[in-house]
């Protein structure tokens, strides 16, 4: 049965709009919504925590090693070697003229893996930063039997999945970050149009629990991802990225086959004009209060980004005692498991406290505190038990601030009727401290030769994005 020829129900009401979305009101359709809505989100969350916690960090390392540590140097134990650049900064041992020059080819090594794991990552999300906002105004546009999200979703999956399979096999920090920005590319055009189906097809009531459900997903797919990466790694190799790519199939096919929307073949829209176009990104940041809920998106994910970026390096490096690149590799991910608990208490409260009070604010502000506040524990305890306890701690902050937030912008946005461009503009902002972030860790770690700055810096912006909510006037 097609999806326009489907029996009313009570629980889904059908578009009032020629070629817009139904709306589930609850029941079984809405249900399966949540599910599928929550596993798609999860799928693709899974290949940035398995790529970029676990898989590309150590593929950047890989390439370094080989180029910095040759001949004979090429079976030096980095684990004993960080263990000694320790020792010869607390002044308990003096290294030998032999030590003092690989301990030199060390610090070269650190800040060139720092630099272009954070090349790699950044040029990735700065060249698809318009990608979200750009597809959002195109969807909103989309005219097809299979309705307006569909189609964008498909292809990022299918596509994106093909580039993934091709980052597997690249021999250079060039060609690996040429190919993982094709397939973050490409592969962007699924979060926006998958959350632009929230003010699709659910009413306002609801948007908080959706938004909460859909950001358990979130965060659970990312620890997955992570935790999968560091599990089978040793056992796969970097074949394991062939896994993430049929994940990313099954979660986005299933949801826009399960969920079949509304052709939209009838839909009404103006006649297409370039300027009109591109002048149109800027419409909802001419808006007081999207461009504040903006702007502290863009600072909060700015400062957490430039405290993960470099997570299984700072292992190796910057904790006492250092581990190994394989005790590294398997607890990278383990740091952000240890925060799930927290995670799923906050995603799953936040959303609904917010929705039944109608302020969202105070919870964004209180997240943002809290996320300033975690960054302050590595920063003044450079230990193992410090980082578990600073990924707890903001874990539970981003278990309030994922669904709070994304209920805030849905409520300061300028224009219902472009939801798709206005939320696409929303993931700039995510996208644009994602960019940031890992290219101001390279460049602290290059120029101070540690990386305490790094949490430093982490703190001040986390406490910004807490600042910048106070500006927002209309919302509550």
């Amino acid at each position: 049965m097609i999806a326009d020829q489907a029996p009313p129900s009570a629980d889904m009401v059908e578009p009032a709009e020629p070629g817009t979305s139904m709306t589930y009101r609850g029941g079984k359709p809405f249900r399966r919504y949540l599910l599928w809505y929550t596993l798609a989100f999860a799928a693709i969350t899974a290949v940035w925590g398995g790529m970029l916690g676990v898989l590309l960090p150590n593929q950047v390392q890989m390439i370094e090693f080989a180029h910095w540590f040759t001949g004979a140097d090429a079976g030096v134990d980095l684990t004993a070697l960080n263990d000694l650049k320790a020792a010869v900064a607390a002044g308990t041992t003096i290294a030998t003229p032999e030590q003092q020059r690989l301990l030199g080819i060390l610090g070269d090594f650190d800040a060139a893996r720092a630099q272009a794991l954070s090349v790699v990552t950044s040029l990735a999300v700065a060249v698809t930063m318009l990608v979200q906002p750009v597809i959002g105004v195109l969807s909103d546009r989309t005219r097809s039997r299979f309705g307006r999200r569909a189609p964008w979703m498909l292809f990022g999956a299918v596509v994106g999945s093909g580039f993934l399979i091709a980052v597997r096999h690249a021999p250079t920090i060039a060609i690996l970050a040429l190919l993982w920005t094709c397939a973050q590319t490409v592969l962007n055009m699924i979060p926006g149009t998958l959350q632009t189906t929230v003010p699709d097809r659910i009413p306002e009531d609801r948007v908080g629990v959706t938004s909460g459900i859909g950001g358990l997903g979130n965060f659970a797919g990312g620890i997955v991802g992570g935790v999968g990466a560091g599990v089978l790694l040793p056992v796969l190799g970097l074949d394991v990225i062939y896994a993430y790519a049929i994940l990313v199939l099954i979660g986005v096919v299933g949801f826009v086959v399960l969920l079949r929307d509304r052709p939209s073949t009838e839909l009404v829209v103006p006649p297409h004009r370039w300027g009109t176009f591109f002048r149109g990104f800027l419409v909802p940041l001419r808006d007081h209060d999207f461009r504040w809920v903006w702007v502290a998106r863009i600072v909060l994910t700015f400062g957490y980004a430039a405290s993960t970026a470099l997570a299984l390096y700072m292992l190796q490096s910057y904790i006492s005692p250092a581990l190994s690149l394989a005790d590294a590799t398997r607890t990278a991910p383990l740091l952000t498991a240890a925060s799930l608990p927290g995670t799923i208490v906050a995603l799953l409260l936040a959303g609904r406290i917010s929705d039944r009070t109608g302020r969202r604010k105070p919870l964004v502000i209180a997240s943002s505190v809290l996320m300033a506040v975690s960054m302050l524990v590595p920063l003044c305890w450079p230990a193992l038990p410090a980082l578990f306890l600073q990924s707890i701690l903001a874990g539970i902050a981003f278990g309030i601030y994922l669904p709070v937030d994304g209920a805030l912008f849905i409520d300061v946005l300028p224009d219902r009727a472009a939801a798709g461009r206005d939320l696409g503009i929303a993931g700039l902002g995510s996208n644009l401290g994602q960019a940031l972030g890992p290219v101001l860790a390279g460049q602290v770690v290059a120029l101070t030769g540690g990386y305490r700055g790094v949490w430093a810096v982490a703190t001040v912006l986390t406490a910004v994005a807490a600042i910048a909510i106070f500006r927002v006037r209309d919302a509550r």
